[in-house]
């Protein structure tokens, strides 16, 4: 019971991303990344980027679900430890965005796995993916 509260609160207190990209129009992946410079400074929260999807709490994912990156997604998905978030990023990753209609585009992230939390916009501003990720942790912390 102790531990589970140790590795809830280190979670909470500092969640480490790992950004993922599936090939839209690198709008949201330049928000994304706005959102780790000095101005909007999300360490701050204790948000690190990592490289390694063995590594980190929480999946940032940006563009659409392609036939070609359904089970690389899957499998990034499953190297995840438990408990692990997905937060989509733009209208690309919640719908297909303006690929949708594309004969390879299966839709948005929920295509491939599940989405704790959704960031609309084309692409969204900075504010609103720090809001989003904030929020997730907020819910994290009140969480049982």
């Amino acid at each position: 019971m102790v531990l589970k509260k140790i590795v809830k609160w280190a979670r909470v207190r500092s969640p480490w991303i790992l950004h993922l990209n599936t090939g839209g129009c690198n709008g949201c992946d330049i928000e994304v990344l706005a959102v780790l410079i000095p101005k909007w400074d999300v360490e701050r929260f204790g948000v690190l980027l990592q490289g390694s999807p063995r590594h980190a709490d929480v999946i940032v994912f940006t563009g659409p679900i392609t036939n070609q990156t359904r089970d690389r997604m899957k499998r990034i998905y499953e190297q995840t430890p438990d408990p692990k978030f997905v937060v989509a990023v733009g209208a690309c990753a919640l719908s297909g965005g303006v690929f949708e209609e594309g004969y390879n585009v299966l839709g948005g992230a929920d295509k491939a796995m599940p989405v704790s939390a959704y960031i609309p916009g084309c692409p969204p501003k900075p504010e609103a993916i720090l809001d989003g990720i904030v929020k997730l942790v907020t819910a994290l912390e009140q969480s049982e």
